[in-house]
């Protein structure tokens, strides 16, 4: 108690950090995104619905629910099974590849692009023969769509149960396993409950990058109209386009925004009820 008081700020200080903090949320989130819903709606809810309604937007949300619904799952699973290893394992390289988890962080996702189109081109990337000799389709296709957002999301589950993992220790897994659990037993009755929110709370940060990648998606995909275009995309083809459209743009921007939202409640629930839990996970972060 002597401690906080001795790091206790004036009040003016406190609250002009406060206030600033305020001003500049303010300024950056919270008046750009009443613009947007202004924008959305304000030529009434007919508007946006038809906008919203029309063929192509649709699809673009559809696939945009589809990648993320492919995606999550495979990095919840891999990014429990590579911060498992990470955490009650010493082998050799184990530095590298904690390095090669944080590359989607380090590199542009427009350059994470172009190397899958280095990879994937049926043209000239380098398993051409391999892609032609089969009919394999991956670029401009949404198995491209869905290998870009991979790539970019997969250090968000990962990251954030690394350090959950190795505050928590192995002691209990230990004791489980000294009582004769097998290693699956142990994982599912003792190192999965220990982990369960920091998990969720990864999926969800996972989840809203998924949704609104554009980078890497852009470059894979090939913008088709109704076909390879996510909602990111296509709000910004419906912006570019000529004829009045940026209606329509502000209207597909604004469920964009509204998933967003949704993800933001869920994380403010997550934090409510099980604040301890999290703050766990991000101690160490």
């Amino acid at each position: 108690m002597a401690e906080r008081d001795h790091l206790q700020e004036p009040a003016w200080v406190r609250w002009l950090l406060i206030g600033l903090a305020a001003a500049i949320m303010l300024l950056v989130v919270v008046l750009p995104l009443f613009a947007l819903l202004g924008a959305a709606f304000g030529s009434g809810l007919a508007v946006w619905w038809n906008a919203v309604a029309e063929e192509h937007t649709v699809a673009a949300l559809k696939l945009t629910l589809l990648t993320a619904a492919i995606v999550v799952p495979v990095n919840a699973v891999c990014g429990v099974f590579a911060a498992w290893a990470l955490t009650r394992f010493e082998f050799r390289g184990k530095r590298a590849l904690l390095s090669l988890i944080d590359l989607p962080f380090a590199v542009s996702p427009v350059v994470a692009g172009l190397c899958l189109v280095l990879l994937f081109s049926p043209t000239h990337g380098f398993l051409k023969d391999v892609l032609n000799a089969y009919d394999l389709k991956i670029l401009f296709a949404t198995p491209g769509i869905v290998l870009a957002t991979l790539f970019v999301t997969f250090p968000f589950v990962v990251r954030e149960l690394i350090p959950l993992m190795e505050q928590q220790g192995s002691d209990e897994e230990l004791a489980a396993r000294s009582l004769g659990a097998n290693a699956w037993t142990m994982f599912f009755k003792v190192t999965l409950p220990n982990i369960k929110w920091g998990l969720l709370y990864g999926v969800l940060l996972c989840s809203a990058r998924a949704m609104g990648e554009f980078g890497a998606v852009t470059v894979v995909s090939g913008n088709v109209m109704g076909s390879t275009n996510t909602l990111s995309l296509h709000v910004e083809v419906l912006y570019k386009q000529l004829g009045g459209e940026a209606a329509a743009a502000f209207a597909a921007a604004s469920l964009l925004a509204g998933l967003a939202l949704v993800t933001l409640v869920v994380k403010l629930w997550l934090e409510t009820r099980h604040g301890d839990a999290l703050a766990q996970s991000h101690r160490r972060n």
